[in-house]
Order: structure tokens, then sequence, then C-alpha cells
């Protein structure tokens, strides 16, 4: 018998091994071809499947580009299969669930490296291993399983009784745990990360008294950790991070955990103190607790000489920074203690640790000045952020001989002094009531980043800023910004690794620049630019997700060659004089466009009916235009509509009013389910990046336009004011029960005010102003719009008697103009 590695092949035997030859006598038992970079599809002729003695084989890490062949459930003998990430796709056979001696299954994958998805639907889980009762590994991490907590719990526990190892992360699993898994005894390892259980963590986890490792991060996981977990006295890893709803407190028997190497809570909700017991874990190397509510003193970890990672940011600490606690940290490479509360004297102690990056220490309260660095030549700093602090006086000269620093991070300082070193990658000096371009910017020809915004910068922008061919990062938005005598910004085109540029909220003018190329957000608002934007103006925003030009004197016709940016997600034209029509093609381009903003111009025509079934828009803005005929149905598909400004008021649109077309989710969802936290509207732009557009409207509400900004998302209106429309009010409206303004002024409405209005029970403003409604006016309305502010039923042919309470009709402000014998009864 042999065992084969592809070490001792040369390509000819691994193609008799994968090809359609046949293997001459003999039992090989192990096959090994982990990352061969084989290619093509292994099909059920393969002669690989005519080595019945196999026990092992690997074919991990290649790219077969087939489904799994059936032909599996020949290798009988096998007890370690690994097909991990070697591009199989769809269906997992049920020849798999044949080989009864397997020990190890490993059919996970990473959806980048396959085109398609791996799944587990007939056969579902339970069918897979129901005859596996010998397997003691099982990785199926990558693969749509979509099963509830009942069916993977049960299929698990009734057929795997000797599992030591249970790794299924991004399977769609849902929860609750049922408590039929805690028969698993042996589990040592329990990765379910990436799965949406919304469930809380139960007591029976505990119970798993041999367990190493438990990742259930990024799990929806709610309710309250329990604190038992924290005395398996086993435990090395421990991963909860992404959990938002995950409350706790940690025991102080954590310190018990004396083999546990790696912590990570990050963005949960625990609270509580640090407990000074964590000082007992000696095998600890990384702690991450960051994005919690943990208050009270840092620990000290003087006892954790192995440490690499500390990240405590985002929380509520407090006290001091002794370096007594820190100075045996010789291994320590990262240390970020961002946003909190601490306070007193940084240590430059700190700065001379052996194997220190990283230390991040803004937005605190640290105060006094800053001493000379011993030893500054040897140190390893690359990173260092004091930024947001009370601290002041010169900066020591001993910083300038720190050889590897690459980010220096001071905004918002008191430090006096200057810089003398050019080895400056990246530099953010914002709000820091700069009025020039300081000088010593000339010589920092290594800059990749350079933040100077929000500022009192005036005058023109240095051409020398254009030569730094390493720049990626480049804001000055918010200064005083002016032309270069020259005419447009010049060599834009030449950054050619430049992807972030901001400008907005400058005195710049003339015609746009030539752009960067490969630039993926471009801010050019809020200027005094006064050409056409140029006709071939998509052609360089072939990479951009973000480009806004919005405020400018920009005039013609919106550019077809908008339309070649398929990437974009916010497109901001507005307050411009633009003219002409909306080109169709953005309207097509939906499907990312997840902001379109062209308020405030001069467009003119119709809106195409085309918005297709997968409508990505969240905030379209088409108010102030001149825009003519029907709303579209088809803005019915645009289902992630947050705030409903889609705001066609002022134009020109007939025919009657289709409610099928604001019938979106910020709409219909009940407010009377109060929502935990009131978060503002925003649109992600770049989610690994966290570029955020904060998404501005204008409603008529109480009698006023108002320009509104950060918007609560709870915050739904609709205003299609100053238009054509004609036809009786749909009574569905009553359906869009989040409604907080509802603006149908200056149409020719007819019919009665419909009775369902007075299901709107969180509406504020209520305006049917200048139209032509006739009757009564509904009783449900003074039963059910306990809320309303505003009321304007003014120049319309209303009739009949208005009964409500003296105390809310008072507090209303109610216009009845030019109503036809109409009385309200006080």
């Amino acid at each position: 018998m042999a065992l084969l590695d592809t070490n001792m092949l040369t390509f000819r035997q691994l193609w008799y091994l994968c090809g359609v030859w046949p293997i001459e006598e003999g039992r090989v038992i192990g096959l090994n071809l982990f990352n061969e970079t084989i290619i093509g599809g292994l099909e059920n002729s393969s002669s690989l499947f005519s080595l019945k003695y196999l026990e092992n084989l690997n074919l991990a890490y290649n790219c077969f580009n087939s489904p799994i062949p059936t032909e599996f459930r020949k290798l009988k003998n096998l007890s370690y299969l690994n097909l991990s990430n070697a591009c199989f796709a769809v269906q997992i056979p049920n020849a798999i669930s044949n080989l009864t001696r397997l020990v190890t299954l490993d059919l996970s994958t990473l959806y980048i490296l396959s085109d398609a998805m791996l799944k587990l639907e007939d056969p579902n889980l339970a069918m897979l291993v129901q005859n596996l009762s010998e397997l003691r590994e099982l990785c199926l991490d990558g693969i749509n399983i979509s099963a509830a907590g009942n069916e993977w719990c049960q299929a698990l526990s009734s057929s795997l009784p000797n599992l030591r190892v249970l790794s299924m992360s991004s399977c769609y699993l849902s929860g609750p745990f049922v408590s039929s898994i805690s028969k698993l005894q042996s589990l040592s390892i329990i990765h379910l990360n990436n799965n949406p259980f919304n469930a809380p963590v139960p007591d029976f986890f505990a119970n798993f008294t041999n367990l190493t490792s438990l990742d259930l991060s990024s799990c929806g996981l709610n309710g309250t950790f329990p604190k038992k977990i924290f005395q398996i006295q086993t435990l090395q890893t421990l991963y909860l991070s992404n959990n938002e709803l995950l409350q706790g407190t940690l025991p102080n028997s954590i310190g018990n955990l004396t083999m546990l190497s790696i912590i990570d809570l990050s963005l949960c909700n625990f609270s509580g103190s640090i407990p000074s017991s964590m000082a007992n874990l000696t095998q600890l190397v990384y702690l991450d607790m960051s994005s919690n509510n943990f208050t009270g003193p840092i620990p000290s970890f003087s006892m954790t000489k192995i440490l690499t990672q500390i990240h405590l940011s985002h929380n509520h600490l407090t006290g001091k920074i002794h370096f007594l606690n820190w100075k045996d940290l010789l291994n320590l490479v990262n240390l970020d203690l961002r946003y909190n509360s601490l306070e007193g004297n940084i240590p430059v102690s700190l700065f001379s640790l052996p194997s220190l990056q990283t230390l991040q220490l803004s937005n605190n309260q640290f105060s006094g000045q800053l001493n000379q660095v011993s030893n500054a030549s040897s140190c390893q700093l690359e990173i260092l952020d004091l930024s947001s602090n009370y601290l002041e006086g010169p900066i020591p000269m001993s910083i300038f001989e720190l050889r590897s620093i690459g980010n220096l991070l001071l905004s918002s300082k008191k430090f006096n002094g200057s810089l003398q070193f050019n080895v400056i990658q990246q530099l953010k000096l914002a709000s820091c009531k700069l009025k020039i371009f300081p000088d010593f910017l000339v010589n920092l020809s290594n800059l990749n980043i350079l933040d100077l915004s929000n500022n009192q910068i005036h005058g023109e922008i240095p051409n020398w800023i254009w030569k730094f061919s390493n720049l990626v990062h480049l804001d000055l938005s918010f200064n005083q910004l002016v032309m270069t005598q020259e005419g447009p910004l010049l060599n834009l085109s030449s950054l050619i690794v430049l992807y972030f540029l901001d400008l907005h909220s400058n005195q710049l003018e003339g015609e746009l620049p030539v752009l960067p190329p490969n630039a993926i957000y471009l801010a050019f608002s809020m200027n005094n630019f006064n050409s056409a934007i140029p006709a071939s103006i998509g052609d360089s925003l072939f990479f951009s997700y973000f480009f806004s030009i919005s405020s400018n004197k920009f005039h013609g016709d919106i550019p077809q060659s908008l339309c070649n940016a398929t990437y974009l997600q916010v497109l901001n034209l507005s307050n411009n004089t633009l003219n002409g029509t909306i080109p169709q093609c953005l309207i097509e381009m939906s499907k990312n466009l997840g902001v379109l903003d062209v308020r405030r111009n001069k467009l003119s025509g119709t809106i195409s009916d085309i918005f297709p079934d997968n409508c990505g828009f969240q905030t379209p803005n088409l108010n102030g235009n001149l825009l003519e005929g029907v709303v579209p149905r088809s803005l019915a598909n645009c289902r992630n509509l947050e705030v409903f400004d889609i705001d066609l008021a002022s134009n020109k649109f007939t025919g009657q009013l289709q409610i099928k077309s604001f019938s979106t989710k910020a709409m219909r969802n009940d407010e009377d389910k109060v929502q935990p936290v009131l978060n503002h509207i925003q649109f992600e732009v770049l989610k690994l990046s966290k570029f955020y557009y904060q998404d501005a409207i204008t409603v008529t509400s109480k009698g006023q336009d108002l320009d509104l900004v950060k918007i609560l998302n709870i915050f739904t209106s609709i205003d299609i004011s100053c238009n054509n429309l004609e036809g009786p009010i749909p009574e569905e409206i009553g359906e869009l029960k989040s409604l907080y303004v509802l603006n149908l002024s200056h149409n020719a409405f007819t019919n009665s005010i419909p009775p369902s209005l007075g299901k709107l029970s969180h509406l504020e403003s209520l305006d049917l102003s200048n139209n032509r409604l006739t009757g009564a006016i509904p009783m449900q309305l003074a039963d059910g719009l306990t809320f309303l502010s505003v009321l304007n039923l003014s120049f319309n042919q209303l009739v009949g008697r208005f009964l409500k309470s003296s105390c809310l009709l008072r507090s209303w402000i109610l216009h009845i103009k030019e109503t036809k014998d109409y009385v309200a009864s006080l």
C-alpha cells in the first residue's frame, strides 16, 4: 500500500490519477492534491474513482468548476475527504452520505472562490449526515443549507454522536438554538458565525465542557450572554463580535480561563467594568472589546506578556494610563483606546514598547504636554493618533526621530512648533483654523492621505498638490479656495491613484476640471462652477461610486454619458440650472443607484415608466423642475425607499394618483412598534470604507418649506403639490401608516375626502387645499389624527359640520377659507 503526495508526483502521474487512463494495480490509500491549480471538471469517468482502497483524499483549493461527481459513492473506505474551496457547485449529491467510514468531511467554500454557491437542498442536511455516525469533524462553511433551528439541531444531534468539530458559518441557518444539540457532548469547536439566528445564546452551551473554540460572531444574537460559559476551563478562543443586541457583563471567573488566547466581543452591548482578574490570562494574545459600553478603569495586563493586540475603543472607560501596567507587554503591536474618557498625561514610554506599531489614543480627555521620547530612533511606531484631546505645548523634537512613522494624526490640537520630517504618509489637520497651506507640506512627497477640511484656508490651490503622485485621498472641503489664475484645475488626470477627492464648499469657479481616472468618490458641490457638464463626463466616472456637483451654476443638458458610470450609487446634480430631460438610462441604472438628486433645476419632459423590478433607489428627489405626465406605476418597484420625498412637487404631472406608486416599505411600516434606536437616513456608499451620503429633502409642512438634512429613518412624507393631478384621492392612501406629512395641495382632485385618511395616526401635517374636493369632512379625521398640528382644507367646495373637541381643535392651525356652508363646532 502507498500514500501518495503530489510533492513526489510528475504532471504525467497527476494526469493518470485524475484523467481517463486506468491506474495500474496497487493499493493507494492516500492522495493529496491540495492547491495544485488543477483546472477543469472532475467527471464520473475519472480513474480517481477506481482507487477503491483510498482512505484519505484532499482535493482542496483547485478549480474543478463542476458538480461533485456521484461516483464518490465508490470510495467506501474514505475516512478523510476534503473538497473545500475547489469550485464545486450546485447541489451536494447524496453519494456523500454513503461514505459511512468518514471521520472528517470538509465541503466548505469561500464564495469569492466560486462562481456559484454549493447548496444542501435535496438531499438536505439530515439526509447528508444520516449514515455518518463515525464523523468527528464536519465543515460546511459557505454552503446554502437554509434550515431552521429545530431542523439543523435535530439533524446533527440524532446522527453524529461523536462530533468534535462543527463548522457551519455562512450557511443561512436560523434560530432558535434547540436543546437537542446539547447531546453532542464531545464538541470542542463550534463555529456558526455569519448566520441569522436572531436569538439568545442558551444556557446549555455551558454544558459543552470540552469546548475550546466558540464563534458566534455576526449572528444577530440578542438577550444576555450566559455567564456560565466563562467557566468552561478548556475555552481557548471566543468570538462574539458584531451582535449589537447581545448584552452581558464579564464575571471575575473569566480570570480562571488560563487557556484563553483570543477574545473578540467587539460591536456588542456588553457593559460593566473590565475585571481585574483578566490579568491572570497569561495565554492571551488578542483582545478586542471595542464598541461596547464598558466603564471604569483599564485593568493591568502586566501578566499577559504575549498580548499582541488590545482594542478597547468606543467604550466609556475612565481613569489614567500608568506605564507600569504596560511596560512588560513587549509583544504588543496594536493598542487602540480611542473614543473613551481617559484622562491625565500620556506616558510617552508607551512609544518605546519594542513591538508597538500602532498607538491610537484619539477622542479622549488626555491633557498636558508630551515629554520627549527616549530612544525614538529605535521605536517601531508606524501610526500615532493623538487627535481630539486636550494636549498642548510644543511637539517634542524626538517625535521627528521616529523612523517608521507614516501616519500622524493631530487634528484639533493646541500643539505649536513645526514639523521637521518628510516621511509622513497620512496627515489629518482638519478643523485646525488654518488660514494658509502649511509650507512644510511641499516636502511631504510620500503623502497618500491629506485632510485639510473645515479650516479657513483661502486663495488658490497650489499646483504642487497635484504633483503628489502617491496621493490616494485628498479632502480640502469647507475652506475658501478659488481657482488658479491659469484656468481650471490642472493635472487631475495625472493622479492615477487618487480615489477620494472632496473639494465641496469652496469658491471654485469656471469649468469642471478633467477628473482623476480612477476616482471612486468625487465631491464638487457648493462652489461656483458655471459651465455645461462635459458631454463625456461619464467616461471619466467608470470606477466612481459617488459624484456630486450640486449647488453650482451648471447649465445645459444632463449628459447621456453618465449612464456609462455603471457603479454609481450616489448622483447629485441638484440646485443648478440644468434643462432638457432626465436620461431614460438613469432610471434603468437604479439597480445600483441608491440616490438620484436632480431637484431645483429646469428639467422637463416625463419620467419613464421603466423602474426595474430590482430598483435600489433609496432617495430619488425630483422636485422643483418642470416635469410632466403621470407618476410612473413602476415606481412601486423601488421597495427600499426609506424616506419618501420622491418629492414630485412643483412640476406638471397629470392624470390620476396611483397609490401603488407610493406603497413602499417605509410607507407601510407601522411606527406603533417603537424602534429601539432612532437613526438618521444615510446611504452607505462603500460598505468596506464606511463612506456615507447624508440625504437631504425639502418638504412642505405646517405651511412652510423646510430643508431637512438629518432625517430620522421613521420620517416619511409625500409631497406632490403644485401639479395637475385629477380624479379622486385614492382610498388606499390610508394604508400608508407611517406618513408624517401629506401634501396634495394645488392640484385638481375631485370627489370627497376619503375616510381612510383617519387611519394615518402619525400624520402631523395634512394639506388638501386648492383642489376641487366636495362633500363633508369625514369624522374619521377628527377621531384618528391625534398628532395633527396643521390641517389645510382651504379653497375647496366642502360642506357640513366638523365636530372636534375644543382642546384639540385650538391646537391645530386650521385653514378653511373659501369652503361652502362649512361649520366647525367647538
